[in-house]
């Protein structure tokens, strides 16, 4: 329960809490008391804190140190936040390298010679783990599932990498005895392109839920008949006791933070959520869906071209776009 995690905290005097996922978040969404930073807690260790809530999660809570890390269990690549620096997964050790990935082709980008291309500083890339005899691979069960995870002659002829299928890039903390660290922007299944533009689902979310009456949102990218790549989608739910989305303000706040091309052109307003069991948002379901008025329960608006408000999406504009002459 959420609004027992002080008591609780308090009670039993716990200094430090582990987290995943969504569930600093959640925690935030409990409305605040004038000693909630009055607790025992000093640190917490986890994965999945977005720099959107970083700040004020640490501030509201008088938390000292995140140590937020990254790796997974069958990857040879992992990060860890040893020096305590915001906004950020840490540095490795470990062999790793960020390259260009196309998003509309779903694969790595290759030069003339074949190898692949280093992204610049603070560019996302698709994060690697070289596979050495010291950070090996072991694989799956299956041979054939394993070898889907490895990328050769990346860098140069004959070597090896795992892929993580997920976007990284590295971030100025300040000093850090020369580490590079690096922050997650999302996996690449999620993220899409747009107008030309690649549309990172989390840092559109992080901008959305700046919104006051936003608890959460899910970005996602739905295709539009017509249009090369996906447009936007938003899946929003409101702060509890807010019954209905401003849609001016709303409107104005997107406007205003993102860019022509990272606006999301649908919006639904949901009640609830689905999440993994470790609190990650299911974004599957929502983009089979998609923006029929006709299959989804859910309040639907839409930002038609041109527009800079978000209006109710009825069936009519709906059968525009099916047909292709919504103008997109």
């Amino acid at each position: 329960s959420a609004s027992q995690f002080l008591p609780e905290v308090r009670e039993h005097r716990a200094t430090a809490f582990v987290y995943i996922g969504e569930l600093c978040r959640y925690l935030l969404h409990v409305p605040a008391q004038a000693d909630d930073a009055k607790n025992p807690l000093r640190a917490v260790v986890g994965n999945g804190l977005r720099p959107d809530i970083w700040h004020n999660f640490k501030q509201r809570f008088g938390i000292e140190r995140v140590a937020e890390f990254y790796g997974s269990s069958e990857g040879n690549v992992g990060f860890f936040n040893l020096l305590n620096k915001d906004c950020t997964v840490g540095s490795s050790a470990l062999p790793t390298a960020l390259i260009k990935y196309d998003v509309d082709r779903d694969e790595v980008v290759r030069d003339a010679a074949g190898r692949c291309q280093p992204v610049a500083p603070g560019e996302p890339g698709l994060l690697l783990g070289k596979i050495t005899p010291n950070t090996k691979f072991e694989g799956y069960t299956s041979a054939e599932a394993t070898e889907k995870k490895i990328l050769r002659d990346v860098l140069q002829p004959g070597d090896a990498w795992f892929n993580t299928g997920d976007l990284m890039r590295t971030v100025d903390v300040g000093f850090a005895l020369g580490l590079p660290h690096y922050q997650f922007v999302d996996r690449i299944g999620d993220t899409f392109r747009w107008k030309g533009e690649n549309v990172s689902t989390n840092e559109v979310g992080e901008i959305l839920n700046l919104h006051p009456q936003i608890a959460l949102s899910n970005v996602y990218g739905v295709e539009v008949p017509g249009t090369d790549g996906r447009a936007g989608m938003a899946s929003l739910r409101l702060e509890e006791g807010v019954s209905s989305l401003d849609l001016d303000s709303f409107s104005t706040h997107v406007q205003a933070e993102l860019p022509h091309f990272a606006r999301p052109l649908f919006l639904r307003i949901q009640s609830e959520m689905d999440t993994t069991g470790t609190f990650k948002l299911l974004k599957g379901d929502l983009r089979k869906q998609g923006y029929d008025p006709a299959q989804v329960n859910d309040v639907l608006c839409v930002l038609k071209p041109g527009a800079t408000r978000y209006e109710p999406l009825d069936a009519d504009f709906h059968a525009r776009i099916v047909q292709g002459t919504a103008g997109y």
